[in-house]
Order: C-alpha cells, then sequence, then structure tokens
C-alpha cells in the first residue's frame, strides 16, 4: 500500500489532481477497493451498453454565453434537480449511474463541460467562472428551479461559480473528491509547466496521471476505463485548461458562497476540515473508506446513498 500524497498533491486538490512536471513517479494517491468488490460502469448514454432506464436519457444542447455548443444529458423529472459535474479532463459518462439511480425521484442532469466530450471547443477564454456560466446555461435552458450542485475534481469549484450566480435556484453545493483544502492558488509558472507538459505528450501524460490517482491493488480495468474516456479530451483543450487555473483562488469564491457547502471524499487524501470551515464555517464531508478519487466508479451504490442523504439533509 502506498503512502500519504505529498505536499504538490495537496496542493492541486481542487483542480485537476495532477502531478507537477517531474514528479509522474509519485505514490499513488488514493486507494480505491479491489476488483472484487467493485463493478466498472456503463461508458456514455449514447453508447449501446447500459441499464434500460438509458432508453429514457436525452441528450440535449444549450449555448454558452460566448455561443458555445454545450451538450448534456437529462433523464427524470422531480424537485430537486440533481445536476453533476464532471472533473478536468473528463466527460459527462462518468456520471452515467446517477442518471440511472436517481431519474425515478428527480430531474438528473449531467453536461459536458466546453472542450470535453460532445461540447464545443471554439472557445477564447477559458477558466473555473466561465464554466460556472457554463453550468448556468444549462440550468436556465432546463427552467430548473431548485438545483444540488455536485462536482468531482475541477468540477467542484465549477459547481461553486455556478451557485453563485444563481443563489435562489441552487440549494447546496457538493464536492466529491474535492475541496479537501481551499487555499492553493496556481502559480502561472506552474501552470504553464502542466500545460507544456501535457501537450508535448498527452497520451503518456494522461496514463500516468491516471495511474496516480488508483492504488496498486485497483482492477486494471477500471484504470483502462477511465483513461479511455479521458484520451477524448484533446492536447488543445488541455493545455488551455491548465494556463487558466494561474491565479485562480478558490477560497474567495467560497467565502461569497450564500448555499451549504459539503463534500463526499475518499480518505487516503486528507481533507483539512477545520481549515476549510474556516473559510466556510458550514462545510461538511462524507469521508468514504478505502476510496480513490472516482467514487462514483470505484463502489457506485455507496456513492449513490451518500448521494441520496446529503439530498435529503439539505432537503431539512
Amino acid at each position: 500500500m502506498g503512502g500519504r500524497p505529498n505536499d504538490s498533491w495537496r496542493n492541486i486538490a481542487i483542480t485537476l489532481k495532477t502531478p507537477a512536471p517531474g514528479s509522474m513517479s509519485a505514490k499513488a494517491c488514493f486507494r480505491p477497493m479491489p476488483s472484487r468488490s467493485r463493478a466498472v460502469r456503463p461508458t456514455m448514454v449514447s453508447d449501446t451498453e447500459g441499464d434500460a432506464v438509458n432508453s429514457a436519457i436525452e441528450r440535449k444542447t444549450c449555448a454558452a454565453a460566448d455561443g458555445v455548443t454545450i451538450v448534456y444529458s437529462t433523464v427524470g423529472v422531480g424537485e430537486p434537480t440533481l445536476l453533476f459535474i464532471h472533473g478536468g479532463l473528463a466527460n459527462r459518462s462518468f456520471w452515467d449511474g446517477e442518471l440511472n439511480a436517481f431519474a425515478t425521484r428527480h430531474q438528473v442532469i449531467a453536461p459536458d463541460l466546453p472542450g470535453h466530450g460532445e461540447s464545443g471547443a471554439n472557445r477564447k477564454k477559458w477558466g473555473i467562472p466561465q464554466f460556472g456560466a457554463d453550468i448556468c446555461s444549462v440550468i436556465k435552458t432546463e427552467g430548473a428551479k431548485r438545483v444540488v450542485l455536485f462536482g468531482n475534481s475541477l468540477g467542484g469549484p465549477v459547481a461553486i461559480e455556478a451557485a453563485l450566480l444563481l443563489p435562489h435556484r441552487v440549494l447546496g453545493v457538493v464536492g466529491v473528491d474535492t475541496f479537501q483544502s481551499l487555499t492553493y492558488t496556481m502559480t502561472a509558472e506552474d501552470a504553464h509547466e502542466r500545460a507544456e507538459t501535457f501537450r508535448a505528450d498527452y497520451s503518456t501524460s494522461l496514463r500516468q496521471m491516471v495511474k496516480q490517482l488508483f492504488h496498486s491493488d485497483a482492477d486494471p480495468t477500471l484504470l483502462a476505463d477511465a483513461e479511455r474516456r479521458m484520451a477524448r479530451t484533446t492536447p488543445e483543450v488541455a493545455y488551455s485548461l491548465f494556463l487558466s487555473l494561474a491565479g485562480y483562488d478558490p477560497s474567495q469564491s467560497a467565502r461569497r458562497l450564500s448555499v451549504p457547502l459539503r463534500a463526499i471524499n475518499g480518505d487516503l487524501y486528507p481533507t483539512d476540515v477545520e481549515g476549510v470551515r474556516r473559510i466556510k464555517p458550514d462545510f461538511d464531508v462524507v469521508i468514504m473508506k478505502h476510496m480513490g478519487h472516482y467514487p462514483m466508479l470505484e463502489r457506485p451504490e455507496e456513492f449513490d446513498r451518500h448521494v441520496a442523504e446529503v439530498v435529503r439533509a439539505l432537503l431539512h
């Protein structure tokens, strides 16, 4: 079993979970369950594989403020709407299971952020605030009035930015293996180095990054599945995305957040609960034991129970 993540990993927790250039051989930072206790989720709702309820999932589009086309999946009816935001370099297929699990009780939405999945990449200005505005475009297009936002990794701060724009519609923000800290800001130099690393050799950088998101006893098919999905993102988008992270301070946005902040996190990568609460006093977190970066893929049934419990708590 690997040790605790090093400081550079702890600092980058809220962004893309990527190691600094030259540190690709660092030990794994998360501990998924062995393969006998997990099943790989379906890949994309547009694929032929998947659960029967997939036939009810709609593929829709809307326009971002800058005209970029946003593709998203939606299914089900009922409030509050649950909107799931993927992490950097990922796509909406990471939430296929939640579209299936919650459609009988809620409207469930999973968008592809611009540059990811099927959404457009013809954007001049990239960044977490821009992604937050993209989520608002989806919410407004769907006419959702009461929404709980879930965000994995980079999707966590994106959810905060969206909530700041729609405070009267959003009931709460729930991070998924993110918000371990709210005090890290990436320097321009670090962002540039990471961007150049991924642009120079995207496939190798991605493979090494994905490997570090799981412990050595993880099912190899899970790593291969995550890598395959993330390989759909282009090196050009990765480059622009990394550059856009320079100078972003999550603490400033979190301090302005007027709705509750929650998280469902793994346990190896430590969550500084008290540190986060100094910025957002109402912060609370569920820690999943022996869990990695993608709980919705690693132990989906347990993760979905936590999702349901968090939503119930936010409503009472």
